[in-house]
């Protein structure tokens, strides 16, 4: 299946009168957040077309000092053009910051499915991790490994098609040394082979067949193979391979599963042989390809010419919105799974994300007024841009400060989206933040009538409890 590129309508982009332009890029919503790095929604300008453009700090970049391993690995992304593959179309650059502009995809992520079902079915978590297996091994045939492969990195197209996203970006800051391993401890740690843990270095291909494992026990069985809230038992469980399949594996599932969760590497199946297994080879389907016709000229100019300006864009930033951003239709779409914008209004569900929102009729300014009243106590500092918020705990959790990306935005008149994402610190924390915050901000949560019916089921349920 050939993956899709959403093609909005000519319409300006929310906020774009007041946002900022890069090049012929109309910069809009932030899609993702992290350390290092920002992923926005972006509008071409010439031809209508949207995108998502990951913006990275060249500071941060230029203090590696491996610019020409940097340089390699993005000209390898851009000429890679694999179904499975989230698309790399062109690389910018302006004084401060570099800019990619990427494949945008509308269906969310992969997991998504599993909060919503609980796991998959067999045959459909082997359909998606052939698509996995397929696009990991195909980009390690030219030399480039993720090291990072966990659940957000896999999404999905308005077809349903897997894109593996971040392939070859988030590795930027590594090394191979003289002995032709890695050495940089990184990824999530219930998803890292047990080498990478040991920071004796690793084998890229090894290492990301670990993580693929994982991801297919996850698919099928709606929990992680290895999980501890303490760091040292987990890592003691992930050295020994110690997890159990449950009993609704076929045989030969679980029999592959184990193969390739071997913590010795030496002895761990390899790409070629989990292709040519039999579990694996049933109902696949050859990835179709097409030949990239590229021009790496972008990768050399901002590169060769880090110091100069005539190859440099330049961001031009409008004043901030004096009322909420609009949100178009297309945006909604892309922020909910494909074309279901139910699950804008749905509650959080068990699995832990990075990126949550709530809707309220309230108005926008009460609602900011809300969120910082609820999260002063709470112990955190407030800094307000208008309608965006940053929230940063006083406290360091186990990845440091909790930092905390908050956005009011309008769907209708009456009716807004508020958008929370973590943009620093640790998921887990993140999560409980949320569930304490929002205990905080009923009164300004809007409810379907669905929900309302519920929470007062519950609630005559908890009241006969207690008076029994």
């Amino acid at each position: 299946m050939m993956a899709s590129r959403a093609t909005p309508s000519r319409s300006t982009p929310s906020g774009s009168s007041s946002g900022t332009r890069v090049g012929k890029y109309e910069l809009g919503k932030t899609l993702g957040e992290g350390t290092f790095a920002k992923v926005k929604f972006a509008r071409n300008v010439e031809n209508g077309e949207s995108v998502a453009i990951k913006v990275i700090d060249k500071e941060k970049v230029l203090k590696t000092k491996m610019i020409a391993q940097i340089k390699r690995e993005i000209s390898t992304m851009k000429l890679i053009k694999h179904p499975n593959v989230i698309r790399m179309y062109e690389v910018m650059a302006s004084k401060t910051k570099i800019y990619f502009v990427l494949e945008l995809v509308t269906g969310g992520e992969l997991f998504d499915k599993i909060s919503s079902s609980g796991r998959l079915k067999e045959d459909e978590a082997r359909k998606y991790f052939q698509q996995l297996i397929n696009a990991v091994d195909y980009c390690h045939s030219r030399g480039v490994y993720h090291r990072d492969l966990k659940p957000e990195n896999l999404l999905l197209d308005a077809n349903g098609t897997l894109k593996v996203s971040d392939f070859g970006l988030s590795a930027l800051p590594q090394q191979v040394r003289e002995d032709g391993l890695l050495h940089t401890t990184c990824g999530t740690p219930n998803y890292v082979a047990p080498e990478v843990i040991n920071n004796k270095g690793y084998d890229g291909a090894k290492a990301d067949l670990w993580s693929c494992g994982v991801i297919l026990f996850v698919l099928m069985a709606g929990y992680l193979p290895f999980e501890d809230s303490n760091l040292t038992s987990l890592y003691k469980k992930i050295f020994k391979a110690e997890f159990t399949c449950p009993p609704w594996f076929s045989a030969s599932a679980k029999k592959l599963i184990k193969r390739i969760l071997d913590p010795n590497p030496a002895t761990r199946i390899t790409f070629a042989e989990v292709i040519e297994n039999e579990w694996f080879k049933k109902g696949y389907k050859a990835p179709k390809f097409e030949n990239a016709n590229v021009s790496l000229d972008d990768v050399d100019a901002i590169f060769d010419d880090l110091g100069e300006s005539k190859n440099l864009v330049v961001e031009r930033r409008g004043e901030g919105p004096k009322t909420p951003v609009t949100m178009n239709a297309f945006e909604l779409i892309s922020t909910s799974q494909g074309l279901n914008l139910g699950s804008l209004f749905e509650k959080q569900t068990g699995l832990v994300k990075r990126k949550t929102q709530f809707t309220s009729k309230c108005p926008a300014n009460d609602i900011v007024t809300k969120i910082e009243a609820a999260a002063a106590p709470m112990g955190f500092d407030v800094k307000k841009n208008n309608y965006k918020m940053k929230l940063l705990g006083e406290k360091s959790g186990r990845k440091g400060q909790l930092a905390v990306t908050t956005e009011v935005f309008q769907v209708a008149p009456s009716l807004y989206m508020v958008e929370m994402r973590k943009s620093g610190g640790d998921t887990l924390e993140f999560h409980k933040f949320y569930k304490n915050l929002t205990m905080g901000l009923k009164d300004i949560v809007w409810k379907t009538i669905d929900e309302e019916k519920v929470e007062g089921t519950e609630g005559d349920t908890n009241g006969a409890v207690a008076a029994s």
